[in-house]
């Protein structure tokens, strides 16, 4: 009871010092209730000035007076100490409780959900789309060496490093922030046993992620992955073209469209119709399912696998038995 006494005194005392507002008018609007029948929705964005805040508080019915709780902020020191952030008021607040608030930045945060196997476009697309930051920005942090280099990372682009999940930011996080949580993250999921069996299987951190990236835009479960993992982990060891269409989509930027012939052939660095061995980076985020998979593929000595009507695939160890497979799905497709 004290600590409020003394409050309300200093509140008194600092009205009639500074502007000359009588003491009681003050106390009585810091500790009177507004009751909201519906919830406002206030976003603060990094600098704005209190006075703009105020305004907006009083024209939705937050406070009675913005003249008032300017005079009350600056009286308790919390004027210039606002938080950017997004708070929901609902109920009863009293202005001493609104101030609390804004004060203490526990605001609500803005989320972002990133499937897996998006690629890095897609996320700044979606981060963007959030209310987090411009894509325009995302794109060019993603490739800035010096960025990446501060990052930890040996890199050409961040492609593949953003690891999928659901985020949580203040608004107005910078794209640079997002962008290291995400790398963080990724980072996170690479323990020592993971590495250790990708190194088993003859691939480095980078490797892992690649090939990781790879098998989660194959397959269409969880349950797969491993025997897909373990196609291309046979076709790397004989020295075989992985052949896996993901790549040429990425290749050719040809994301929701029906891959030709012709598509197969063109020339690039991440064709693996055309190239030998894992592209040069990943092709999108690969989930921790995807990571494991990588790391430690199935015991299996298939080569080939086709699509098949019930969202799986068939898997095969020779070239007759894959095309006879093919020809099957194709002939069950018409």
């Amino acid at each position: 009871m004290s600590g409020t006494r003394n409050m309300l005194l200093a509140i008194a005392v600092g009205a009639i010092v500074l502007v000359g507002i009588p003491a009681g008018v003050l106390t009585w609007f810091s500790l009177r209730p507004v009751v909201m029948p519906h919830p406002y929705v206030l976003e603060i964005e990094p600098g704005r000035a209190f006075i703009s805040v105020a305004r907006e508080l009083e024209n939705a019915g937050v406070v009675a007076d913005a003249r008032a709780l300017r005079l009350l902020a600056r009286l308790q020191g919390v004027d210039r100490g606002i938080q950017a952030g997004v708070y929901r008021f609902f109920g009863r607040n009293t202005p001493i409780k609104v101030l609390a608030t804004l004060h203490s930045g526990k605001g609500e945060l803005l989320s972002c959900t990133i499937p897996e196997g998006l690629n890095a476009a897609e996320i700044a697309a979606r981060c963007s789309a959030a209310g987090l930051g411009r894509s325009e920005r995302y794109m060019q942090l993603l490739q800035d060496r010096d960025f990446i280099a501060a990052l930890g990372l040996e890199v050409a682009q961040l492609e593949g490093y953003l690891f999928p999940e659901t985020y949580h930011f203040a608004p107005g996080t910078s794209e640079a922030t997002i962008l290291k949580t995400m790398v963080t993250q990724m980072q996170k999921q690479l323990e020592p046993e993971l590495l250790e069996g990708a190194a088993h299987n003859g691939l480095d951190a980078h490797a892992l992620i690649t090939l990781a990236s790879i098998i989660q835009k194959e397959a269409a479960n969880d349950a797969e992955m491993a025997r897909i993992s373990a196609v291309f982990h046979n076709r790397l060891q004989r020295n075989m073209r992985l052949q896996a269409d993901p790549t040429v989509v990425y290749a050719l930027d040809a994301f929701g469209t029906t891959l030709t012939r012709a598509d197969l052939r063109v020339v690039h660095p991440y064709n693996t119709y055309m190239v030998f061995g894992l592209p040069p980076g990943p092709i999108a985020s690969p989930g921790m399912a995807a990571l494991q998979a990588a790391a430690f593929p199935a015991d299996d000595d298939a080569l080939y696998f086709v699509a098949t009507h019930d969202g799986g695939h068939h898997f095969s160890r020779t070239l007759r038995e894959h095309n006879n497979a093919v020809r099957r799905y194709r002939q069950q497709s018409k």
